[in-house]
């Protein structure tokens, strides 16, 4: 029973685990939040591509020795804004302004990490995240960015769910369906960056959908969905990050591995109680 409870308290005898779980466990909430509304609206190519493009605002803020937040939340705000403009009001489709500018600037930023001497990270940690290297400084901003996230979505959570489902209809009663869009693209935007420092450009997509999803399999209601998927995303986040320090494995890969097997989980009960209604009403 010790040896349970150490297993349990060690990891967070040190100030960096300690950080590292704040930040985890706000990125298991926020992911699923947002990503209840990229599900809804088809807009995972979209968060994929978000989480690739902002590498060169990061690379660039390093080399000028700055925060990489610092370059990252502009330049994922400015890409969100870019693909919607690019969507709304070029007359580019959706698919091909995300794949063109998910490509361009995902290579620029390979360039830019290339050609940049002395930077304080890898491309491994940049792909797959570093959140055990989380300074105080990072807990505080991304503790900053979750507030106005969620104050947001607070405030206009009906309008989001609305636009989500009947976007025409929203559009009649004069709901500015147009200016949600732009709204959500940068909560999408600000999520991908809050997410990036502990799963990584590679593996945001994955937490970002996956607890979403099997909140939506087990539960109907909306808002609902959200409160379950944020609950599955943050017991991913910690159960990863415990097996990250006890086996030495990549954290987020850890934490993106956890909420897949939250989904199959979550799969396979919403196939059987399926079934058992399916052989009731038989």
């Amino acid at each position: 029973m010790d040896t349970i409870a150490e297993a349990f308290v060690t990891p967070f005898q040190y100030s960096f685990m300690v950080r590292a779980l704040i930040v985890s466990v706000i990125v298991g909430i926020m992911c699923p939040v947002v990503g209840a509304y990229v599900i809804t609206r088809g807009l995972g190519f979209m968060g994929d591509a978000l989480a690739h493009a902002v590498i060169p605002g990061m690379a660039l803020a390093f080399m000028l020795g700055f925060s990489p937040f610092v370059g990252i939340v502009p330049a994922a705000i400015a890409v969100a804004l870019l693909i919607g403009y690019l969507t709304m009001r070029a007359g580019v489709s959706e698919d091909t302004s995300i794949g063109i500018l998910f490509a361009g600037l995902f290579a620029l930023g390979l360039v830019m990490l290339t050609m940049a001497r002395g930077i304080p990270v890898s491309l491994e940690d940049i792909l797959l995240g570093q959140v055990l290297g989380t300074s105080r400084g990072d807990v505080l901003v991304t503790l900053g960015l979750a507030t106005g996230v969620l104050a947001l979505v607070w405030a206009l959570h009906k309008e989001l769910v609305f636009t989500s489902f009947d976007p025409t209809g929203a559009s009649v009663i004069g709901i500015p369906t147009q200016a949600l869009d732009y709204i959500l693209l940068v909560l999408l935007a600000l999520v991908i960056v809050i997410a990036l420092q502990a799963v990584g450009v590679v593996l945001v997509i994955s937490m970002l959908i996956t607890p979403a999803a099997a909140a939506q399999l087990l539960v109907r209601n909306f808002t609902q969905a959200m409160l379950v998927g944020a609950a599955i995303g943050a017991l991913s986040a910690i159960i990863g990050l415990y097996l990250s320090f006890h086996y030495n494995l990549p954290s987020g890969p850890a934490m993106a591995l956890v909420a897949m097997g939250f989904f199959i989980l979550a799969a396979a009960y919403a196939k059987g109680i399926s079934g058992a209604l399916r052989k009731k009403a038989a």
